[in-house]
């Protein structure tokens, strides 16, 4: 059962890479343009905290967590 999913509006997004900083192992940045590349879009119990976190510190709120 999926508890909690990872999304990421790309039009919103400005490839700031706070969502990589604060969670490297869920989000990273696209090579060519910087914008987020989520990694695992289901994270699990224990990365729920730390994907929530990532989302909040988005500066221009390009990401959400659903589910949770």
């Amino acid at each position: 059962m999926v508890s909690a999913r990872l999304r990421a509006d790309l039009t919103s997004c400005r490839g700031a890479g706070q969502c990589a900083f604060q969670a490297p192992a869920l989000f990273d940045q696209d090579e060519e343009d910087g914008r987020v590349v989520i990694l695992r879009p289901e994270p699990s119990e224990e990365e729920i905290p730390l994907a929530k976190h990532a989302v909040a510190a988005c500066p221009n709120r390009a990401l959400t967590i659903e589910g949770r």
